[in-house]
């Protein structure tokens, strides 16, 4: 049976390895080329395609056979595309029947018995990584409806969002005033400021934050119960409870898929012993606003995790404001723990395994199913525990410098203090959370032309206006890949449009007459409108200033009492350069004519001196730039002298080396070889040395920079012109006499090897061939009897007969310094890189 078995899987394998390597093979080819290119090849592609859709099609079925998986019809290659989450749920059920089989196999399960034909089929086993559209997605009535406050989400109403709390407990500073509005004085619209701001800032936390003490073991969840808050008078006794306990845990689930805003659905609520569910979607809602008698009490505790949003829906929804807070999300980033999330902090603590994929549930739904209902308990149950172990390991772990604990309740002041704003929506400039600015840059839509940007921006802004009508997100009016499908093909006439959008767009169908005319007038009034880079940029310049930005990116400064004037946010000098100008086109008129009074070598006056320009000026008159030790150069340009005009030009770094010198090596290097030390001393002593002012004035004369000058009088133009006609003339003077010199060093080169050639041809052997060569000094060098240099014959001493050690640099010596080190190489032979 087992011969048999692995006889079977080896086919399999096999089988399964040529058929991966022969799709790899067919996906790297050019079947599109290949297909309209050739239509025989096209004609069989097709074939080949139909026959596998009807060989996938046969193995869904076989698969789902005897299940209540309903298995999909491909009748086209479309349809994988469009049936591919229902063929992913056929692999999911295989993959799990085989992990039953094997569990049967090896023990770990008891083996079923065959099921009869009188047995009702299996229930179906849900997947723990996909949730059921009906609670994602739920078909109720909008609760907001219902709501004795509804949601503002009109776009022309321009007011601030005023705090809708009613009464401020444990207050430091009154009621009326904290609710006062800020920039007043700005040209921005006013906000008002957050009605606990002064109590956050001044808070001292209690002295336990900063105690160490052993955690305070959960209560099992099964032998507790949750109590699910849905009235008032619950709430009242609820509240009467919260108020003698020292640390409470909160946490808060949203929705916002059929709403603008966004609804606060549901808020947990935990003590050390007992749970609360609160539903924040009653008609009375705004009476939740009673909890802020333990919500804004300093000397309770209040633990969320990211309540980075949390505290926002809070006031919006139900004028909730916390003091007091500490979120286990800054704690776990001071303490540089791998992941942040609160399922990695229920597992590190508890080993609790939270099912996260009721995060994306449809929290509207009453009454709770029992799997929601336990989800959402479990995030406030176990997060005092966990507070207890982060605030002893914060406490350990920080130091007098590093103070952890302070910094984590610092942070959660700074989240405490967030506050909700209204944006408003912006056809024009397309900013804000709602524009159409972010979603074209993020989908990288550069390529749209005029007419269909113009109708991106019509469709984008209808969206945007049907979803604050209806109270529902933009999205489910119209999803984002809908919206830019439409935008490129630009439907002809209603119907085609209509086949355009989604199965879920029911707003939007109902609306498709409206929106076809809203398009077409759309693609008229685009074809002389903007391009996306234009309207991204604007019609500013390229000299536009940092003030008309301000004034583009942030529209509200339009509409300002006081207008912002460029010249006040254009600073006189730059911070980072000072008033040293980068150009003298920038350059003030009143730098340019002031005269240098005090000049000094820099440190990269070398690389100037021995820099040469690329093109000789031969236009402009040239002035010479000679600097003296102890005497600087002073120059005083006219005031009304014309500026330079800018012209392209090289500098090369190094030095050019003049003709006199590369003689000289030559001849240097020639005779070096010949010539022994006492002839070579000789020849320096008769050799007349050129004194130093010389040397200086030669290297100066030679490496000269070409610089029009346009600044100097025509006096000076002339003086100028007679020293460069003087210079030059003394130049070309020193050089014939440095020419004579060096013929007369060649004439006695010559004499005295004249007078050596008895003495050489005398001498025979070894010593006979060395003055030989030395005689056809001038002739080229002769490499095919040169010897080889990579497998150079190493040369015999003269007495011994032995040739001398090599050089060994991995070899200890006692007076070297220290050896080389060794480095293994790879071994030789050949590597295996499958072994059976």
């Amino acid at each position: 049976m087992e011969s048999s078995f692995k006889s079977l899987q080896e086919l399999v394998q096999s089988a399964l390895v040529s058929t991966t390597r022969l799709t790899n093979q067919v996906a790297a080819e050019d079947l599109g080329f290949q297909r309209t290119s050739d239509p025989a090849v096209g004609e069989e592609l097709e074939g080949i395609s139909s026959h596998l859709l009807t060989l996938t099609s046969s193995l869904l079925q076989s698969a789902t056979k005897g299940t209540d998986v309903v298995p999909p019809e491909l009748e086209d290659a479309e349809d994988i595309d469009v049936h591919w989450s229902r063929i992913v749920d056929v692999l999911d059920h295989l993959l799990e029947k085989a992990d039953t089989s094997l569990d049967e196999y090896t023990g770990a399960i008891k083996r079923k018995t065959a099921p009869t034909a009188d047995q009702p089929p299996p229930p179906p086993k849900k997947s723990r990584y996909t949730l059921d559209q009906s609670m994602r997605r739920a078909n109720i009535l909008k609760p907001q409806n219902a709501f004795e406050h509804k949601p503002n989400n009109n776009n022309n109403d321009t007011s601030p969002w005023k705090p809708i709390l009613t009464k401020k407990p444990h207050a430091r500073l009154s009621f009326e005033d904290s609710l006062v509005a800020f920039g007043d004085d700005e040209p921005l619209d006013p906000q008002y400021k957050h009605p606990y701001e002064a109590e956050i800032l001044s808070l001292e936390y209690p002295k336990a934050v900063f105690q160490q003490k052993d955690p305070i073991q959960y209560l099992p969840v099964e032998s507790t119960t949750a109590t699910f808050v849905d009235t008032y008078d619950g709430v009242l006794e609820m509240l009467q409870e919260l108020k003698g306990a020292t640390e409470i845990a909160i946490d808060t689930e949203h929705h916002d898929f059929r709403t603008y805003s966004g609804l606060l659905s549901l808020m947990q609520i935990s003590t050390r012993e007992k749970d609360w569910i609160v539903d924040t979607l009653q008609p009375w809602r705004r009476k939740l606003e009673v909890l802020n008698e333990v919500f804004a009490d300093p000397s309770i505790l209040k633990v969320l995790h990211g309540a980075y949003m949390d505290i926002v829906w809070l006031q919006r929804d139900c004028g909730l404001y916390i003091v007091g807070l500490f979120d286990t999300f800054e704690a776990a980033c001071a303490l540089q723990y791998p992941t942040r999330s609160l399922a990695y902090l229920l597992k590190r603590f508890v080993d609790f395994d939270a099912d996260k994929q009721y995060q994306l549930a449809d929290w509207r739904i009453r009454p709770l199913p029992e799997e929601m209902f336990y989800y959402a308990r479990s995030d406030t149950h176990y997060l005092l525990y966990i507070y207890d172990h982060l605030r002893n390991e914060l406490l350990s772990s920080g130091t007098a410098e590093d103070d952890l604990m302070h910094h984590v309740l610092s942070k959660s002041k700074e989240t405490a203090l967030r506050r909700h704003e209204t944006s408003a929506y912006d056809a024009e400039t397309g900013q804000g959370p709602y524009g159409w600015l972010n979603l074209l840059i993020r989908h990288s839509s550069g390529k749209l032309t005029k007419e269909q940007f113009s109708a991106f921006r019509a469709i984008h802004e209808w969206r945007d206006k049907l979803a604050r009508q209806e109270d529902e997100n933009p999205l489910f009016v119209m999803s984002n890949p809908t919206l830019f499908n439409i935008t490129r093909q630009l439907p002809p006439d209603p119907k085609a449009l209509h086949g355009l959008l989604d199965a879920g767009s029911f707003l939007a169908k109902r609306e498709v007459s409206g929106l076809f005319k809203i398009i077409s007038k759309a693609v008229e009034q685009g074809a002389n409108g903007p391009s996306v880079a234009e309207a991204i940029r604007g019609t500013a310049s390229a000299s536009m200033g940092i003030g008309e930005v301000a004034r583009r990116v942030f529209p509200r400064i339009e509409s300002a009492k006081d207008e912002l004037k460029v010249q006040n946010l254009i600073a006189a000098t730059s911070r980072l350069w000072g008033d040293m100008p980068v150009s003298t086109r920038w350059e003030p008129e009143s730098r340019k004519s002031q005269p240098k009074q005090h000049e000094f070598e820099l440190p990269w006056a070398k690389f100037v001196q021995s820099a040469t320009l690329a093109e000789d000026v031969e236009e402009a008159p040239v002035h010479d730039i000679v600097m003296a030790e102890n005497e600087p150069t002073t120059s005083a340009s006219q005031p009304g002298d014309q500026a330079p005009q800018d012209r392209e030009f090289t500098l090369k770094s190094g030095r050019k080396r003049n003709s006199s010198e590369l003689e000289q090596d030559s001849s240097s290097s020639s005779s070096s070889s010949s010539s022994s030390s006492s002839e070579s001393d000789d020849e320096s002593e008769d050799a007349p040395e050129p004194d130093e002012a010389t040397i200086s004035e030669s290297k100066l004369d030679d490496e000269e920079i070409a610089v029009p000058d346009d600044d100097s009088s025509e006096e000076e133009r002339e003086d100028k012109k007679a020293k460069k006609a003087e210079k030059k003339a003394a130049k070309k003077a020193r050089k014939e006499a440095e020419k004579r010199q060096k013929q007369e060093k060649r004439d006695r080169k010559k004499a005295n090897k004249a007078a050596k050639k008895p003495s050489q041809a005398a001498a025979g052997g070894k010593d006979g061939k060395e003055a030989g060569t030395d005689e056809s000094d001038d002739e080229p060098f002769d490499y095919s009897t040169a010897q080889s240099v990579l497998k150079r014959q190493g040369k015999a001493d003269d007495k011994s007969g032995m040739r001398k050690a090599r050089f060994n640099p991995y070899a200890l010596t006692a007076e070297g310094p220290k050896p080389a080190r060794r480095f293994h190489g790879e071994k030789p032979g050949k590597s295996a890189t499958f072994k059976k």
